[in-house]
């Protein structure tokens, strides 16, 4: 049964109904002037050198490993307290995750976590801005300096958001030597399904669009509107190298284009739907909120995730605001923990901070949309089911 508050809902207004339409009207539904444009747009908004648009988010994570040249026998630290992608992405490469502790503030990679788990094999710092709370990244890239590690940014729930002091903080996505973001429809931008790399380097961004688009031949100065669209072009069925199909189509970069335009808007919505959240949940007896400030960030904000109180059974809560159709979910289940990846793990991992936090954490409802009677609702119901369990 669908919730009948739902836990996320994406917002697609007439401007990006229109935009999708006039695709249709297109013979180009591929590799054409929406995908260049949406890719030069993110490229502008993020201050980098170039933007890769791709199918997904996960996809465009595989393929920012494989430009870093990252493969067998290596090692990427991730966190484990994570969307599991961040760790499938890395055994795709044939490479080893390795899992390292959060920050109990932020939840995102612990430096000091980081420093302890680095070994001769690590050639990969993955760091993931969780729920759109920007990572460490100054001692980040001093530990990726340091130790010569590539540093990948997972900026998929952070569009938007900013580290550093003002004025001269910077958005997520424009530390690493590779970034990337994704576009399903809970995040804070969509294209339906999709992702993009961000880079630095023109031979980066180069080879990423080779590989999206089954290895074709493609030289750096090569737009996606000219050899690497055309089908009758003499190097449509040249392959540089094994590649894969990781397009994405104009419909959907003429929605991401739209999107973006109106992000500004779009988080100034979820950042007032935050604040409400906040009121609203003041004085629940073991409620932990998140923080709607920290030092030297700003929040793009992804989910309204709370801590429930230590002595809660959390699915209880789970199914007493189901049964008032209010939708939750369990974000995130620590990625060492899941059924698929422990005999990766081989029970050794062990990761304290993360599997206390996690086992408390409960992701409400949260869109551009949400009402303020249906925050007032959870609220009310969240409530009701912390107390009946005091």
């Amino acid at each position: 049964m669908t919730a009948r508050i739902p836990l996320s809902a994406p917002d697609i207004a007439e401007a990006e109904i229109e935009a999708v339409t006039a695709v249709l009207r297109t013979p180009r539904l591929s590799l054409g002037p929406q995908l260049e444009a949406f890719e030069h747009a993110l490229a502008a908004y993020h201050s980098v050198e170039d933007a890769v648009a791709v199918s997904s988010g996960t996809a465009a994570l595989h393929l920012a490993l494989l430009v870093m040249g990252i493969g067998p026998g290596d090692e990427v630290i991730v966190p484990s307290f994570a969307f599991v992608a961040v760790a499938n992405a890395v055994l795709q490469v044939g490479a080893t995750p390795v899992f390292a502790e959060i920050d109990p503030l932020t939840l995102n990679l612990d430096p000091a976590g980081v420093e302890r788990v680095v070994t001769s094999r690590t050639r990969a710092i993955l760091a993931v801005h969780t729920f759109g709370v920007p990572a460490e990244m100054d001692a980040l890239q001093a530990t990726a300096a340091r130790h010569g590690l590539a540093l990948i940014e997972d900026a998929c729930e952070a569009i938007g958001a900013q580290y550093g002091d003002p004025p001269a903080a910077s958005r997520a996505g424009s530390f690493g030597d590779l970034a990337v973001l994704g576009f399903y429809p809970n995040k804070q931008l969509t294209t339906g399904e999709g992702g993009a790399v961000l880079c630095r380097r023109a031979a980066h961004a180069a080879r990423l669009r080779s590989l999206r688009n089954q290895g074709r031949s493609c030289g750096p100065s090569q737009s996606a509107a000219g050899m690497e669209s055309n089908p009758s072009s003499p190097g449509w069925l040249d392959h540089a190298e094994f590649g894969y199909n990781y397009r994405l189509s104009e419909i959907a970069c003429a929605l991401g284009r739209v999107q973006l335009s109106r992000l500004s808007e779009m988080l100034a919505l979820r950042h007032g739907a935050a604040c409400r959240y906040d009121d609203l949940l003041t004085g629940i007896p073991g409620l932990e909120r998140p923080p709607m400030q920290l030092p030297r960030r700003l929040i793009s904000w992804f989910v309204y995730a709370v801590r429930l109180p230590a002595h809660l059974d959390r699915d209880r809560v789970q199914s007493f605001l189901a049964r008032r159709s209010i939708a939750t979910a369990r974000y995130f289940p620590p990625i060492h923990l899941q059924p698929a990846w422990r005999s990766h793990s081989s029970g050794t991992v062990r990761l304290p901070v993360t599997e206390s936090i996690a086992c408390r954490m409960l992701a409400l409802p949260f869109f551009n949309r949400i009402a303020p009677a249906e925050q007032q609702e959870v609220a009310a119901a969240l409530r009701d089911a912390i107390l009946s369990d005091a």
